[in-house]
């Protein structure tokens, strides 16, 4: 039963992250989306920092750390909201993999003995 539970979650996922996993073939997808956002829309910095209740030089801030990959999902929210947006987001297997199929190789690595040695994430990779 939770085998065939894991498996419809699996496809579930991968129906749902399609559309992010189209996005994730472009080099740096999400890099300073907030500021191109506010920019194609023509929102002026003022107006975003005055409805988050901060100062131009925050905004600023803010949009440098979701540039450097720093900024809270908090913070990422506010300014999607003063922006008349809201936040979504979503995990995609590396390489255009899907989640079943990246099930599908840890489960063949399991049973051939192969794991994850020499990688980086080894410990993370084993705890289930």
């Amino acid at each position: 039963m939770v085998e065939m539970e894991r498996r419809l979650t699996q496809r579930k996922l991968d129906r749902e992250m399609r559309p992010f996993r189209w996005a994730g073939r472009e080099p740096n997808p999400t890099n300073a989306l907030s500021r191109t956002i506010r920019q194609a829309l023509s929102i002026p910095v003022k107006e975003i920092a005055e409805k988050m209740g901060v100062g131009r030089s925050t905004l600023f801030a803010l949009e440098v750390s979701e540039r450097d990959q720093t900024i809270s999902m908090r913070s990422l929210a506010r300014i999607a909201e003063a922006m008349g947006c809201k936040v979504v987001y979503g995990l995609v297997p590396l390489k255009d993999k899907t989640f079943e199929s990246l099930a599908e190789e840890r489960l063949w690595r399991k049973v051939l003995g192969t794991g994850t040695k020499g990688t980086k994430r080894q410990g993370i990779a084993n705890r289930e």
